[in-house]
């Protein structure tokens, strides 16, 4: 039962992924880009959850926590790289 529930998560997180790849690709202005690279890893880091809860595995949420943590500092680097202060 669980595997079908994380098939549908992950078949919705999918296209919602290709929506913003889409967004990455024609996105206007650098930050638009920005906020959708940002959200492509969110949903990669929701799948690893998810993907932790089917298969009963503390290590996926560590690498998680790693994955949004290094995330947060690279959408950081970049905001601050966009402002020109590196």
């Amino acid at each position: 039962m669980m595997i079908t529930y994380f098939a549908w998560a992950a078949m919705i997180t999918g296209i919602c992924a290709l929506v913003m790849v889409g967004r990455l690709v024609a996105g206007p202005t650098i930050p638009d880009r920005i906020v959708a690279l940002d959200s492509i890893n969110t949903m990669v880091v929701a799948l690893m959850i998810l993907l932790s809860l089917v298969y009963d595995s503390v290590v996926m949420v560590d690498v998680a926590i790693v994955y949004a943590a290094l995330s947060f500092v690279g959408t950081m680097f970049i905001a601050r790289h966009l402002e020109g202060g590196v």
